[in-house]
């Protein structure tokens, strides 16, 4: 379906987005790391409960609300693939990043899932932890890398992965129930959004 040019309605108790997504077809030029003592930390086989503890830490004030809905069958059945990796950016002794990779697709990675928590936005650890990401999945045989993000997270998150190398390709609009009103968010999280009941 072709949206209108205009104004479309959203029902009330829905979410929108604008989804952009991204790709790099040859590995960028190398970026150096920022003054930091991050370090990079792959969980195998991570604990649903501590995937969940880290996901809720780094995305719920962005509204991430897949994964959260998601019983622990189906969690499981993800990020337990062969094919997928899971990194946490430690900072300080704690797991305080989140860095999901897919290279289930041949030739392929999906940046699936990227972020800092709240404390570690504009210090660097984001680009210490991007440039983790691309080394991994680069040190594959691989012809693209790709990512998607949308107008519920942070607002230089397009500018941050243009400038690590991405090429925008492609925009969507999602809709979804508003996590905030089933109980998959608190409330409060994702201020700038706001909930229409």
């Amino acid at each position: 379906m072709i949206l209108p040019d205009g104004y479309s309605d959203i029902p009330a108790g829905k979410i929108a987005a604008v989804v952009t997504h991204l790709e790099m077809t040859a590995p960028p030029a190398r970026r150096d790391d920022p003054p930091g003592a991050w370090t990079l930390r792959k969980a195998d086989a991570p604990a649903l409960h501590w995937y969940r503890d880290l996901f809720r830490r780094v995305g719920e004030d962005w509204l991430w609300f897949s994964r959260p809905r998601m019983n622990d069958a189906e969690l499981a059945a993800i990020i337990h693939a062969p094919g997928v990796e899971v990194y946490a950016l430690v900072a300080d002794g704690r797991d305080e990043g989140l860095l999901e990779l897919d290279f289930r697709e041949a030739g392929q990675c999906e940046l699936v899932y990227f972020g800092v928590t709240a404390g570690l936005i504009g210090t660097g650890a984001a680009r210490f932890l991007m440039n983790r990401a691309l080394e991994l999945a680069w040190s594959r045989e691989l012809h693209r890398v790709w990512v998607h993000t949308c107008t519920f997270d942070h607002p230089s998150a397009v500018e941050f992965y243009q400038r690590s190398g991405f090429r925008p390709f492609r925009r969507q609009i999602q809709i979804a129930d508003d996590p905030r009103l089933d109980g998959t968010a608190p409330r409060m999280a994702a201020k700038h959004v706001p909930i229409i009941e």
